[in-house]
């Protein structure tokens, strides 16, 4: 159980606190409420770019990171299609400087052309590196665009391509900042050693004269069901072919949510899971195979990925992933092996629980879901799951009509 008291400043600005006097640190961790969905279509990768930007120094601050490290302090973040993190850890003596920090960049971030151009390379190199030189680098790239045809899920985070990059302008940079970046669009976070009352009082100083904003109304299309199998081939320079078969399923709301991610641990999770033991040991058909999914706020996709042996070929690795998934659709899953993902998941949930850092994003982010009361629930939905609703979202997913499957196939030299 995560308690947590919250309260809201006058500028719309959000905040939890996490009170734990069982450590001498703490955590800011502001969430803001843009991803890459976010972003247009033809101006891709900025959510990403922004995160970069954002340690790129203040109008007050030119050093993100001398300050902080100063004080004993660490610093990181990250972007997804959903949102973008930043998180601060430091000895709770030193907490002001973390409010100072935060609420400073929030209030005047400095657009610089410097800051921009090295920030800029840093992400195309990100791009080349981990997406464009790097063998199945680029399967977000191709799979994204094969299940999405309406939602901007369509592109990856690190975006559509490099040129979007290339091509982002002061202007359009500021006027991303101006419409996400605002106390109304976020969510702050304060756990560790200290008091909800201090903790209102900081925020009111360094976060309370932030101008609110304008208040940024998502509506993006939403994905339609998918009636129809989709598949694609690509040659290229991988080391083995890899098969990569995906699902468009619910939202994380959505209450299959836990029934798919529990389904995805009896597949997939160590080497008792289906097709660890059935694929890799038994047959002897991949060197590995996985199953995963995006845990996406919009409608989101179950992915299985798995490299056949040499000696194996596509339709015969394909064939298999998929007599796994008839199993599933006409076989109840066996009480036990249910159980055992449900304790390994409970388990898993009583160790995020007990990082500081963990339990500030995870309230952060279910604050976003809608009430950050919701992470202490989440236990018993998992347990609440029953053989039957693992078939029956089996058979609603699994569907020749509802598979993007992609094939790498490794050049023969």
């Amino acid at each position: 159980m995560v308690k947590f008291n919250r309260f809201t400043l006058d500028n719309g600005l959000r905040a939890i606190v996490h009170e734990d006097d069982t450590t001498p640190m703490v955590v800011l961790n502001i969430l803001y409420d843009v991803g890459a969905r976010d972003e247009d279509p033809d101006q891709t990768g900025f959510a990403h770019l922004f995160e970069h930007l954002m340690f790129g120094g203040s109008v007050n601050i030119p050093d993100y990171d001398q300050p902080l490290q100063r004080v004993g302090g660490e610093n990181n973040a990250f972007t997804s299609n959903d949102l973008t993190n930043y998180y601060i850890t430091l000895p709770s003596a030193n907490i002001e400087t973390a409010f100072w920090l935060e609420s400073d960049r929030m209030l005047s971030l400095a657009f610089s052309k410097k800051s921009l151009e090295v920030q800029r390379n840093v992400v195309i190199e990100e791009f080349k590196q981990r997406y464009l030189n790097q063998p199945y680098g680029d399967v977000w790239l191709k799979l994204r665009p094969m299940v999405y045809k309406k939602h901007p899920y369509q592109w990856a985070t690190i975006g559509k391509e490099i040129k979007h990059i290339e091509d982002a302008k002061i202007e359009d940079v500021k006027a991303f900042f101006k419409k996400h970046y605002n106390p109304q669009n976020a969510i702050m976070v304060v756990g560790g050693d200290v008091k909800t009352a201090d903790a209102k009082l900081l925020a009111e100083k360094w976060f309370g004269p932030i101008p609110p904003g304008e208040k940024y109304h998502r509506n993006l299309p939403q994905e339609p069901d998918q009636h129809e199998e989709r598949r694609a081939t690509v040659t290229a320079k991988v080391p083995l072919n890899d098969v990569y078969i995906a699902f468009l399923m619910g939202d994380r709301l959505d209450a299959d949510y836990y029934v798919a991610e529990l389904m995805s641990d009896i597949l997939s999770r160590g080497n008792s899971s289906r097709l660890y033991r059935n694929l890799v040991k038994e047959k002897q058909l991949f060197s590995e195979v996985h199953a995963h999914m995006s845990g996406s706020l919009d409608k989101g996709i179950f992915v299985f990925e798995g490299k056949p042996l040499e000696n194996v070929s596509i339709e015969t690795a394909e064939a298999a992933i998929w007599e796994e998934l008839e199993r599933l659709k006409t076989e109840e899953i066996p009480a036990d092996e249910l159980t055992k993902v449900q304790n390994k998941t409970e388990s898993t949930m009583i160790f995020s629980e007990m990082a500081l850092l963990d339990k500030a994003m995870n309230l952060a982010q279910f604050e976003l879901l809608g009430d950050a009361g919701l992470l202490n629930h989440e236990t018993e939905k998992y347990l609440a799951v029953t053989p039957k609703q693992v078939k029956a979202l089996a058979n609603k997913l699994f569907r020749r009509d509802n598979s993007s499957t992609l094939i790498y196939l490794a050049e023969k030299s």
